[in-house]
């Protein structure tokens, strides 16, 4: 299955840049992570070494995505904001259809270590995980 529209612009728009401008603008993603609500639970991903927190929720047959990452860790907020601009508004369908190895070939290979690629993973999958729990 194909990733969803949002998702596989955000990706073909960081593999088309020079590697010099890929940690610019994934940083912009970082930007883009609202504060979530006070009443919104959020559950910590361990995996991160960074304090990672999600909330993925399912109303009106869309995904609901909260994030919090401290502004400390850009670059692991970037990931929150990537997730969140590719799958917010997505199906429970499309967004549990998403392989956690997703962002092969977008080149964040070559920009981070694999232990934040592997966090970068383990948000996706906890994420999934609230989905089919709210299913």
């Amino acid at each position: 299955m194909a990733l969803p529209a949002k998702l596989q612009a955000v990706l073909d728009l960081i593999r088309s840049l020079p590697q010099e401008l890929k940690a610019q603008v994934l940083l912009e993603y970082a930007k883009k992570v609202p504060t979530p609500p006070p009443e919104v639970e959020l559950e910590r991903v361990p995996e991160c070494q960074t304090p990672f927190f999600l909330r993925a929720e399912v109303e009106g047959g869309g995904v609901r995505l909260y994030f919090f990452v401290p502004d400390e860790a850009p670059t692991v907020k970037a990931f929150a904001g990537l997730l969140k601009e590719g799958l917010e508004g997505e199906s429970p369908e499309a967004v549990l259809a998403v392989p956690a190895t997703f962002y092969r070939g977008a080149g964040l290979e070559e920009l981070l270590t694999p232990l934040r690629l592997r966090g970068l993973e383990a948000a996706l999958l906890r994420l999934q995980e609230q989905v089919r729990h709210a299913l």
